[in-house]
């Protein structure tokens, strides 16, 4: 999905295809702004995508996900360069400081109680009869389980 089709849309439909609000995602534009201008005054070819658009691909890299290769394809841009687009957009978002979250020696300090839900996902082998039972070779030959 391009800007340039979404950039009409109302508060509420914008904020459910994109994942975010209308006023933060302005506000990660402004932030982004200043960073492509020193990255394109460096020189090199021009980017295909508009600001836009590239972190409107990197919000549904991460708000779907989508493959770099699916993002690439709706976007017209190969895999590496919507790799790279992701990355970027992620890093210069996080290093501004606005959008990371806080580190855990904050959390620690805080006054805020967090009650953590641990979920046991470990691997279990599954109980299958030995190979060479004997029990296993007999009810085959009867045909009986």
């Amino acid at each position: 999905m391009k800007y340039e089709n979404i950039k009409a849309y109302t508060d509420e439909k914008f904020r459910r295809i994109t994942g975010v609000k209308r006023s933060t995602f302005d506000k990660m534009l402004s932030i982004l702004r200043p960073a492509k201008e020193i990255l394109t005054s460096k020189g090199g070819p021009k980017p295909k995508l508009s600001l836009e658009n590239m972190l409107l691909a990197a919000l549904e890299y991460l708000r779907e996900y989508r493959t770099y290769a699916h993002v690439a394809a709706s976007y017209g841009v190969s895999e590496s360069s919507i790799f790279r687009i992701i990355k970027w957009v992620e890093d210069t978002l996080i290093k501004d400081g606005a959008f990371s979250l806080p580190g855990r020696k904050s959390l620690i300090k805080s006054d805020t109680e967090y009650e953590v839900i641990l979920i046991d996902a470990t691997e279990t082998p599954v109980e299958r009869p030995k190979r060479g039972s004997v029990v296993g070779i007999r009810a085959r030959k009867n045909g009986t389980p």
